[in-house]
Order: structure tokens, then C-alpha cells, then sequence
């Protein structure tokens, strides 16, 4: 039985598809074996098992740290360690039996097993000559060196890797496979006199053994065939192997696997394949109603849940009341009441079990407005973070249905359709911007615009940036706005999670795919644009991510933005001047002085007109911004 499912290796394979491993040692292709050709071998091996782990480290981790692992190699179970350049100049490289990722200590200069993370058998062969499956002599080998590994950790005062469970890698100059060994060492019973027989008794009846496939890791050309199942069997093992020693890593290959349908869209955009209605919803003409996609079909498979309809969650045990399906929400969020205080309406937020999610666009929206939006709420949550212009985390996680539920493992689902589906309960409740009417009034427009930058502001506190600011992401109640839908946020430069938008995404974001330190501003112009009643392209006018560049580019030469915002408010329009300055620059938004230049204009009163003129004569003039523009230029 293999250690690993083909759900696992695929998801691995779609959140790695960004990343770069690159091995430059090439494995020796030639038959004969010469005591050149066993040099190059463990040198392309070195440099093999260093790729990947480096690249996990950087790509999961850590994007700045040096990673902690490096490669060394014994002789034997009881021998010392050598990097490959010491074995090869004291002429021991013939009794090499393997390499290991090994967890540094500075302070220790001596390589010892139980800083092993994990082991890579290295043979002349090592599958049978009948069928492409590991030898008996390589699994024996191979559990040899986990049984070592898992008694150095054990017996260790150093070690903090799980002793219970180990991956050894056995490999040859060709392919590959990976042996899984797991077991609780306290049910071993020693016989007096012989520790291999004890071992041996103790992985008949106590230990779970896995043995994966055997697949081809180099081609004829010496170089690793990174996207095949050998070597992501390898990859697969060796993230195991890591998170046992550092934990969870920060970015999950779950994440990272979503992000292929942001990139599978974007391709399908750019070669026109889809309509624009199957995208997310997006306001053109202020005139006319917003216009959605009609997706019945897609919302089959969804959860649907009925009024007044009780729902419990697993962990936490808190129950909710369901009181109505929220329009314009792609059917997954409702209006709800916690039964334990009944008079405050809550959003409710229903996902889909990740066996039900596919690659498909809408069936990630889910993950992103449910899973990932949790994470997003509970970094703010951990951090202190509170504002009355973002939504505040009530509770989270999977439906306890009733009656009897026949799943296998605690991430698993049974038939009951609401079993395990992830739910998220947010507050408060609002109408967004697409359902009131257009044009605002100045005072709603500036209270919005205060209101949305003062959440950014919060968020960025927590060095989160939204991706995704569009009208429908940001409702109102109880006369403030509130910046909602944080599934798309961006943690860090390598996050490649904000949504496409032709309407509103930045130009930086529909050039590279990521956002820039002014991204959400540049996207907060557009929606102040937009609900002032200034004329959004059309449907024909952005078609493809070209010409919605050339439409940004266009309305910010000709100032058609900031002339617009002007005749409602001088203030709205120094801010779109602001905005245009140092978009594609690495300048941040000063959060700081504009929701204080926006709050006295909220609170101003009377006074408000006199106080946006010294606001706006605060802010450096460009006399012809036409010339200077940040966004002409960059485009």
C-alpha cells in the first residue's frame, strides 16, 4: 500500500507548479558503473535531495531564512556523517550507503542520527527484475534505516521530530520509490541478545508499513522529471519529513493548489475562451442592474439549507438558527442567529468538503469565502486586531450532523450530505454596494471611502492586504461600511491569491498576477468611481486583460477619474491624484493621513467644506498629472 493517495501528489503538483527546482549535478546515464561515475552519482544525488528541500523551505516556510537542512552521508548505521567533496578526498565514497537530510546544530559540529529529518538508500538497483517494484532487499534496507531513525529520535534529549513515524527514500541512478514506517516504540519488547530480532517482532505486530510505487526520477538526460509521480512521491515525502521537525508550514500546499485555477482562469481570459460573465460579479453600466451568472448548475452539488433550520459545529459545539439565503453571495451565505443570543443577526458562510471541491473556478470560491477567509479572520483575531469596518470572526467549523456518521478518519465525510462541510459565522450583516442605488451622495461616498481605508489600514497592521475590493465586497449597516470577502488576501509577496477583476483589479495586479504596495487603493478608486456614478467600461470595451489595461491607462491619462471625483468632492479627487502617483512605485499608502483627512470631512459638519480645502491644500499639486502619472506611465 502506498503511503501516499493521488489526490495527495496531484495537489502537490498543482501548488508547485510556480516553483523552480532545479538540480544542475546530472545523474549519470551510462550502464557501466566506474568510481567516476559513483562520484557523479552521489554528487547529483546531493544536489537532488538539496533542491527539494531548499525549494520546500523557501516556497512553504521561509522565503528569506536560510534553510536549516543540509545533505550529509554515512557509511554505515554506526559510522560518522560526510558531506560528499569529504568522502569523495578521504577515497570513502565506495562505502557510501546513502544520503540524509539532516537538521543543523551550530553548536554541535558532529552529524548524529537523531537529527536525521529523513534517509535515502542508495543502491546499484533496486527494483525487481520482474516487476517495477522495490526488491526485498531494498525494503528490508530501507526499514534498516527508518528502525535507526526513529530509535535515535526516541532515545534523543535533543530531537523534537515525532518518533512514531519516518519516510526513507530508496533510490538507484534511474528510480525511486518511498518506504513509510510508523509505530509506537514503547510496544517494543526486547529479546535479550538480539535488537534486530526485537525490531523485527516489533514491525510484524506493532508498526504500519507503506511502500509506494516504483516510478523514474531521472530521465536518460541525468535530469529529475520534477512533475512526474516519482519524483513528487519524493517531494511529497520530504514535506512530511520537514513538518514533523518545524510544524505546519506558513503557506499550505492546499493554498498553493487553489491558486492553479487563478492561473488556469487567468490563461483562459487571456486567450478569450470564456464569456465575461463567468467571472465574478462585475458592475459596467450605472444605468442597468448588475449582471450575474446564472449558476444553477453549479450550485447542484452545494449545500442548501432551509429556514429556520439548526446547525451545530463539531469542535466548538455552538449552534446556529438559519433565517435566510443573502442575495448576492454565489448561494453560500446566509443570515443566521446564534441560538445562544438570539437578537443579533450573524452571516453565515457554507462551504463545500474538500473532496467535493474540483478545479474548477466556482468550486474554489468556496474554499476562498469559507476556508481561507477563516484563516484571513483569525490572524486578525490573534493579532488583536478590531474594527468596526471589518468582520469579526463568531465562530468556525465543520456541521455535526444527526444520526449516525460513518466516516473513516476525522477529515473524512460519510453520505450524509452536510457531513464535514466547513462553515463560517461572521458579523455583522449588510446590503452590499451593488444592491443600493446609484449615484451616492458626496457625504455617503467620502463616509465610504473613509470607512474602507480605515479597514485597510487595520489589515495592514497584520501585513494583509484585501485582493479583491469591488462594490460586492463591501456592505454597509447601521449608516457604516464594511470591507468584507477577505478570501483573496495576500500575505506575503509570494501569495499569489487576488482575484481577477477586469472592472476593478489594479493594473499591477492584472499585469503580474500580484499586487504592488497600492494595489487595494488603486481598486478602492475604481469602486468610488463607480458608485459616484462614473461610466464603467463595457462588457465589449474589456474583454481580455489587455484592453482592461489599456481602459486604466487611458482613463488616468486623460484624468477622466480625478475630473469625475472632483465635481463631487475636492477631497475624493486629491485622493485619486494621490493614488495615481505612486501606483507601480514601492511606496505604501499612508493609510494614516488619509483616514484622518477623510474623518474630519465625515466629522466635520458645518465646517466640512472649509476643512477638505486645507485637506486638499495639504496634498503636493501636480499641476499636469497627465505627464507625471504613475499608471500612464507603468502601462
Amino acid at each position: 500500500m502506498s503511503p501516499f493517495a493521488l489526490n495527495e501528489l496531484q495537489s502537490l503538483d498543482f501548488a508547485l507548479e510556480s516553483v523552480l527546482f532545479q538540480q544542475l549535478h546530472r545523474m549519470p546515464c551510462s550502464p557501466q558503473s566506474t568510481h567516476n561515475s559513483k562520484e557523479q552519482e552521489f554528487l547529483a544525488l546531493e544536489d537532488f535531495l538539496h533542491a527539494i528541500a531548499d525549494s520546500l523551505w523557501h516556497t512553504l516556510w521561509d522565503e528569506h531564512m536560510q534553510s536549516p537542512y543540509s545533505i550529509w552521508c554515512p557509511r554505515y548505521s554506526g559510522s560518522k556523517f560526510y558531506t560528499v567533496e569529504k568522502a569523495i578526498s578521504r577515497r570513502r565514497l565506495d562505502s557510501l550507503c546513502g544520503a540524509a537530510l539532516v537538521s543543523r546544530n551550530e553548536s554541535d559540529p558532529h552529524v548524529r542520527w537523531d537529527q536525521v529529518v529523513h534517509f535515502a538508500v542508495y543502491r546499484s538497483r533496486i527494483i525487481n527484475e520482474s516487476e517495477s517494484t522495490l526488491s526485498s532487499s531494498s525494503i528490508c534496507k530501507a526499514l534498516f534505516f527508518a528502525a535507526r531513525i526513529l530509535l535515535s529520535r526516541t532515545l534523543s534529549k535533543y530531537a523534537t521530530a515525532s518518533n512514531d513515524c519516518v519516510y526513507v527514500l530508496v533510490l538507484d541512478s534511474s528510480f525511486g520509490g518511498v518506504v513509510k514506517l510508523e509505530g509506537d516504540l514503547t510496544k517494543l519488547e526486547l529479546v535479550s541478545g538480539n535488537p534486530c530480532l526485537s525490531m523485527v517482532n516489533w514491525i510484524i505486530h506493532h508498526a504500519d508499513v507503506k511502500v509506494s510505487h516504483v516510478d523514474r526520477i531521472w530521465n536518460k538526460l541525468g535530469n529529475a522529471n520534477w512533475r512526474d509521480l516519482g519524483c513528487l512521491q519524493i517531494v511529497l515525502a520530504t514535506y512530511y519529513s520537514i513538518v514533523q521537525w518545524c510544524g505546519e508550514s506558513k503557506r499550505s500546499v492546499t493554498s498553493l493548489a487553489m491558486d492553479h485555477g487563478f492561473r488556469l482562469q487567468q490563461r483562459r481570459i487571456e486567450r478569450r475562451l470564456v464569456g465575461e460573465g463567468e467571472k465574478t460579479i462585475i458592475p459596467f453600466d450605472h444605468d442597468a442592474e448588475t449582471v450575474e451568472k446564472d449558476r444553477k448548475r453549479d450550485q447542484d452539488h452545494r449545500l442548501k439549507l432551509e429556514k429556520g433550520e439548526i446547525l451545530e459545529l463539531e469542535a466548538v459545539q455552538d449552534r446556529f438558527q438559519v433565517q435566510e439565503l443573502l442575495q448576492g453571495w454565489n448561494g453560500c451565505c446566509y443570515e443566521a442567529f446564534s441560538l445562544e443570543f438570539p437578537t443579533e443577526p450573524l452571516m453565515l458562510y457554507v462551504g463545500a468538503h474538500q473532496s467535493r471541491l474540483e478545479p474548477s473556478w466556482e468550486d474554489m470560491s468556496l474554499w476562498y469565502q469559507v476556508q481561507r477567509q477563516t484563516k484571513i479572520l483569525n490572524i486578525f483575531a490573534d493579532q488583536g486586531i478590531c474594527s468596526k469596518n471589518l468582520p469579526q470572526i463568531v465562530s468556525s467549523g465543520r456541521i455535526l450532523h444527526s444520526g449516525n456518521c460513518t466516516r473513516q478518519s476525522p477529515k473524512g465525510r460519510c453520505d450524509h450530505p452536510s457531513c464535514g462541510t466547513p462553515i463560517l459565522v461572521v458579523h455583522p450583516v449588510g446590503q452590499p454596494l451593488t444592491t443600493k442605488s446609484i449615484p451616492f451622495t458626496s457625504d455617503d461616498t467620502i463616509r465610504c471611502c473613509r470607512d474602507c481605508l480605515s479597514a485597510l489600514k487595520s489589515a495592514k497592521s497584520a501585513n494583509v492586504q484585501h485582493g479583491d475590493i469591488c462594490p460586492e465586497n463591501i456592505i454597509t449597516t447601521n449608516g457604516f461600511y464594511i470591507l468584507v470577502s477577505w478570501g483573496r488576501a495576500v500575505l506575503d509577496d509570494k501569495d499569489t491569491c487576488p482575484a481577477v477583476n477586469l472592472q476593478f483589479s489594479s493594473s499591477y495586479a492584472l499585469q503580474h498576477g500580484k499586487l504592488c504596495a497600492s494595489s487595494d487603493a488603486e481598486s478602492l478608486v475604481y469602486v468610488l468611481y463607480y458608485i459616484c456614478g462614473g461610466k464603467m467600461a463595457s462588457q465589449e470595451q474589456v474583454d481580455s486583460i489587455e484592453s482592461a489595461l489599456k481602459w486604466r491607462e487611458r482613463c488616468w491619462r486623460k484624468r477622466v477619474i480625478q475630473q469625475y471625483l472632483g465635481e463631487v468632492s475636492s477631497l475624493l479627487k486629491a485622493f485619486a491624484d494621490y493614488i495615481d502617483g505612486i501606483v507601480g512605485t514601492p511606496y505604501a499608502v499612508d493609510y494614516d493621513v488619509w483616514v484622518e483627512r477623510f474623518s474630519k470631512a465625515v466629522d466635520g459638519g458645518r465646517n466640512r467644506g472649509k476643512v477638505v480645502e486645507q485637506a486638499v491644500d495639504e496634498v503636493v499639486r501636480v499641476e499636469d498629472v497627465g505627464e507625471s502619472s504613475g499608471i500612464g506611465e507603468s502601462s
